[in-house]
């Protein structure tokens, strides 16, 4: 694993959550940019999407931030169908009003007005088998709200599938590059990226685009997948044999910060840590902390969906946990027990279909 060299000193050393509540806290838990950053929103928070791996965690942390920033005259929105009223309602116990709302079928003029918008609705897996809905959500949706929303400044997540594979001798895809998305899934979310910039050029939106892989939460993520399967017995596959991770407290704060950022000549960047880490090595750190041997099936190619983030650490500084931690923490997490989401990231899947 190789990693760019820190340009100030080191935060102290973070501890570890222990549950899920903990977690959660520390996922929460605001920096002082974002802070400092929030504080200057014009026109409440809109999250659509809020209901996914990372929605909940993103508004717990701009409730925070706009709270600390002084900011309680703005309001904090999470739209999602809410199939899980206890989720909704934790949410509605932070300070987050929770908005019921079908996306694909709800009319979006009943969507509450907003200034800002966090555009987090993905279709993924499931579309080798029904690219028709991973077009529908990826695709069609951003006009619906693009449209809704002319005057508001959007950041939407993307991935960085939209990239084609590329050496890992070499630092990845930079934001300059050519796309090259593989499979209907990453061309979908190009598709998203279009569409949201034809209006910003068309009406002037402010867009900000977030392409990121792969966020680590501890339940779940490409950390979780490689250390469940190292302490089970199971082979690790290495047909991906390197990897991007950040830690989602980090992309979920870089997806607010960028709404500061958001231009009608849209914003974009690659969210992910500065480290290309070999799986093979990650499953010997995780069978080496299991007290286990690591196995493994296939070989490295020479390629892998790696992305250049540079300008992202440049623009919002580098993760405040780093990967070193994040095997120690993902370790930790499984040998107590606790609990994983049951949602493979297929992280080694190369032919796009998912």
């Amino acid at each position: 694993m190789q990693s760019a060299p820190p340009t100030t000193a080191p935060a102290p050393a973070l501890e570890r959550p222990r549950d899920a509540g903990e977690l959660e806290n520390l996922l929460a838990t605001p920096s002082p940019a974002l802070v400092a950053d929030l504080a200057g929103l014009d026109g409440d928070l809109l999250v659509l999407g809020a209901g996914g791996k990372m929605g909940p965690s993103l508004c717990r942390l701009a409730r925070r931030a706009l709270d600390a920033a002084g900011r309680g005259d703005l309001a904090v929105r999470a739209v999602s169908r809410w199939s899980d009223p206890q989720a909704a309602a934790a949410l509605a116990a932070d300070g987050v009003e929770t908005v019921p709302f079908d996306l694909m079928d709800g009319d979006p003029g009943r969507l509450p007005d907003a200034g800002n918008v966090v555009f987090m609705v993905g279709a993924k897996f499931g579309s080798a088998n029904d690219p028709t809905s991973a077009w529908a959500v990826n695709a069609a949706l951003p006009d619906r709200i693009a449209r809704r929303y002319p005057r508001a400044r959007i950041a939407a997540f993307s991935t960085g599938n939209v990239y084609p594979l590329v050496s890992v001798a070499d630092s990845g895809s930079a934001e300059d590059d050519p796309t090259g998305p593989v499979g209907e899934y990453a061309m979908s979310c190009l598709g998203r990226e279009r569409v949201f910039g034809h209006h910003a050029r068309r009406s002037g939106t402010p867009v900000s685009l977030i392409r990121l892989n792969y966020a680590v939460d501890l339940r779940y993520g490409v950390l979780a997948d490689i250390a469940d399967a190292v302490r089970s017995g199971a082979p690790v596959s290495l047909a991906t044999g390197h990897v991007n991770v950040v830690w989602q407290g980090y992309a979920n704060e870089v997806a607010l910060r960028s709404l500061t950022r958001a231009a009608a000549d849209p914003f974009v960047v690659n969210v992910t840590g500065p480290e290309t880490a070999s799986v093979r090595r990650l499953a010997h750190r995780f069978a080496a902390e299991f007290g286990t041997t690591a196995h493994f099936a296939g070989e490295e190619s020479g390629t892998g969906l790696l992305s250049d983030a540079s300008l992202c650490h440049a623009e919002f500084g580098y993760p405040a946990v780093p990967l070193a931690t994040l095997v120690s923490w993902q370790a930790g997490w499984i040998h107590d027990g606790q609990p994983l989401s049951g949602k493979p990231t297929k992280f080694d899947v190369r032919d796009g279909r998912f």
